[in-house]
């Protein structure tokens, strides 16, 4: 459980607010790529950190981020036009460019230099892995971009969507940092009819007899690893055949996770903050991983009876949402009674019915954390700790420019006797150095 005022400081990320001004000094998600997509195109609401902006791309292909209301009178510029490398307010015709320099100001004689004395707020971005990304800090403090690989990442490869949330960012997160769950909510009838395959050995299992592993230890051990850049963590499982069965996830400061996979992840899902009550949920490519001797099989879902939405989207663009609150999750009794743990038909909407159902920001002194929990307790320490340290003047974690943020992966394995998990997916696993050709630094290859 957590004190009232430590939950207040966790989940309140609006200006001024002690979590609000660390999420700042990180290059945050504003949006993606694909929704400002050509020179002078229609303007886009943003609402992030509980600011009201608006992204436009201009004639010289730069999006500008800039506060939505005009400083004249407040009109909302989202309505404004996108033309000559700038946005003009429908009202009064007062235009601003990327930089949030008014550079003309015909409701003014011509004589006048007013436009000189006012500026729109504007936040710098910076376009990488199909999102676009923004730096809203203190400009004095402002860091490199953090590449986790996007930088290099050929544009056949890039892969990212987001999907709306309608609770809190942490409570939305915590999800991605309980590898207990995935025995539970996202259970089905047929496992037990998944075939063995024979991957119930020390090595790396099939995605599908993975499935197998979750149903058959229901109550994984936790052991957490705190890094430079927050912490990995596993949960501990033993498999039919005896066996110690591990899936190490990682999580980075502010609020990016990297889930388990057979055999190792690079691909991050993000917590975005849009205010106090809704958050997206991104989710991208890092950087392009080839996997020519096929580890692990078959894809994880084509056993499962569940739909996933970054299908529906064939990997870009935001996720529509078909299972709300309003329709109750479409979830189907008869389903949950005979083939589904939840009863609900789609993969992350099961996530959304149990984080959302909590209500926008749940009460953490209501609540009663078990070891399973070793994981989400972590990174709300971390995160307060980092909060306070900000509001004390000190600087935040993992924002260097020298961090090799390539090195931040997930992974799943069977262990063999005496093997070490916090080798796995780090650059000293023989796995990672045969595969990840691209996020090894140069001096390591």
């Amino acid at each position: 459980m957590l004190s009232a005022q430590d939950n207040e400081l966790l989940t309140r990320v609006g200006p001024g607010t002690p979590m609000g001004d660390l999420l700042r000094r990180y290059w945050t998600p504003a949006l993606l790529v694909s929704e400002v997509p050509t020179p002078d195109g229609d303007p886009v609401r943003v609402r992030l950190l509980g600011e009201n902006l608006v992204a436009f791309r201009d004639t010289d292909g730069t999006v500008g981020l800039v506060g939505e209301n005009c400083p004249h009178r407040g009109a909302s510029l989202y309505f404004g036009r996108n033309e000559e490398c700038g946005l003009r307010c429908p009202y009064h015709g007062w235009k601003f460019d990327a930089s949030g320099a008014c550079v003309d100001m015909p409701s003014e004689p011509p004589t006048s230099v007013f436009k000189d004395k006012v500026r729109l707020k504007s936040y710098p971005t910076h376009e990488s892995g199909g999102i676009v990304w923004t730096y809203m800090g203190p400009p004095e403090k402002m860091t490199p971009f953090r590449d986790f690989g996007t930088e290099t990442l050929a544009p056949e490869h890039v892969s990212a969507t987001k999907l709306h949330t309608t609770c809190n960012w942490v409570q939305a997160m915590e999800g991605n940092l309980d590898t207990s769950h995935i025995s539970w909510l996202h259970q089905f009838n047929g496992v037990k009819d998944i075939q063995d395959d024979g991957s119930d050995k020390p090595g790396y299992p099939s995605n599908p007899m993975s499935w197998k592993f979750w149903a058959y230890d229901r109550a994984p051990r936790l052991e957490v690893e705190d890094t430079w850049y927050g912490f990995k963590y596993v949960g501990i499982r033993t498999t039919p055949n005896g066996f110690t069965h591990v899936r190490m996830s990682a999580f980075c400061y502010p609020y990016h996770t990297v889930i388990a996979t057979v055999p190792f992840g690079c691909r991050q899902g993000l917590f975005v903050p849009i205010d106090d009550e809704n958050c997206w949920r991104y989710s991208f490519t890092t950087r392009n991983v080839e996997n020519p001797n096929n580890i692990g099989g078959a894809n994880l879902f084509s056993v499962a009876p569940f739909k996933f939405g970054r299908a529906e989207v064939n990997g870009n663009g935001i996720i529509p949402r078909e299972y709300t609150a309003e329709n109750d999750y479409g979830i189907d009794r008869e389903e949950q009674r005979h083939r589904t743990f939840s009863g609900v038909a789609e993969f992350v909407s099961q996530d959304l019915m149990v984080t959302e159902s909590m209500g926008p920001i749940y009460d953490r002194e209501q609540e009663r954390l078990g070891t399973s929990d070793k994981a989400l307790i972590r990174m709300r320490r971390l995160l307060i700790a980092a909060a306070k340290k900000v509001a004390d003047g000190g600087e935040p974690p993992a924002v260097a420019g020298d961090l090799d943020y390539r090195s931040i992966r997930s992974a799943e394995k069977i262990l063999e006797e005496g093997e070490d998990w916090r080798i796995l997916g780090t650059n000293d696993d023989p796995m990672v150095q045969e595969m990840d050709v691209d996020g090894i630094p140069a001096t390591r290859s």
